[in-house]
């Protein structure tokens, strides 16, 4: 009888263990995927932003404490 409830307490710290495991994955990926949501977000302000400079670069018209700290 002893290994058989030894055997139940196993397969319960297993049973509990698993779902331990799946609760942190399913966090895991919600956070990965939000974190994959925010860096496009950010990648396309950036790009948006390097576009804006550029056409205004490009008019002639240079954002002059943009452009010249970088030839300063």
């Amino acid at each position: 009888m002893h290994s058989s409830k030894k055997l139940t307490e196993q397969r319960q710290v297993l049973a509990a263990d698993e779902r331990k495991r799946e609760f942190h994955e399913e966090k895991r990926n919600e956070f990965e995927s939000y974190a994959e949501e925010d860096n496009d977000e950010q990648t396309e302000r950036t790009r948006e932003s390097t576009e804006q400079w550029r056409e205004f670069h490009y008019d002639g018209m240079n954002p002059s404490h943009e452009y010249n700290r970088h030839t300063a």
